[in-house]
């Protein structure tokens, strides 16, 4: 259902202008501001969760989100807002001898799945990025951070919403289930490209059982 929902807000990302997408990060960073009280009380779930397993003082330490972090994701989405917009740049543009010019041009992937570990910030980082490129995301976190990634999720959505865009170009699988990290890999018909961010065990069992495309 995701990765069907994903492949069809890929054409929106794709289409959607500059003005569009960057509208949609502000709105983001607006929503996370104005959801910090939210979010905070979702991440302590996590963090008694954490507790409870036995984290150390350091994974603890990632995962804690307090208004001063909160606030930099907003500022990191407002940073890509400033990037120069990748979609449709053309370089290497060369004549040939029958008079035809070719070059390359830069085009969204289509539809990006992250996995990731920990750091809830991630998730707007991601999410953001992928926006901006013109691309639709189905995200995986870390399962310790669940509840405080679905509360940034709530705030992508309602950015993508304020700018008239699909809110299934973010997505984020809400299990914690480690069997849906590999029905995720062999998403082929869904998703285009797998990218992996965290330790060596994560990006090994990425590398070995995805039948997409990665890129460590």
């Amino acid at each position: 259902r995701l990765g069907r929902a994903a492949r069809k807000a890929a054409r929106a990302a794709a289409r959607a202008t500059t003005a569009e997408r960057n509208h949609a990060l502000s709105a983001t960073a607006d929503a996370l501001l104005t959801s910090t009280d939210q979010i905070i009380y979702e991440n302590q779930k996590d963090l008694k969760a954490g507790r409870g397993k036995g984290l150390d003082a350091a994974m603890l330490d990632r995962l804690e989100l307090n208004q001063a972090r909160i606030e930099t994701m907003a500022e990191g989405l407002r940073k890509i807002t400033e990037l120069p917009d990748p979609v449709g740049e053309i370089t290497d543009m060369q004549r040939l001898a029958s008079g035809i010019k070719v070059g390359k041009m830069r085009v969204p992937l289509g539809v990006i799945g992250m996995i990731y570990e920990s750091r809830p910030n991630v998730t707007a980082d991601a999410a953001g990025l992928c926006l901006k490129s013109g691309n639709a995301c189905i995200l995986r976190g870390g399962s310790e951070a669940l509840h405080s990634n679905l509360a940034i999720l709530k705030c992508l959505k309602a950015g993508l919403m304020e700018a008239a865009l699909d809110p299934n170009i973010v997505q984020l699988i809400p299990t914690t289930d480690r069997y849906a990290v590999g029905v995720m890999l062999q998403m082929q018909d869904c998703i285009d490209v797998i990218i992996p961010r965290g330790g060596k065990g994560l990006i090994e069992r990425v590398t070995k059982e995805s039948k997409i495309p990665v890129i460590k």
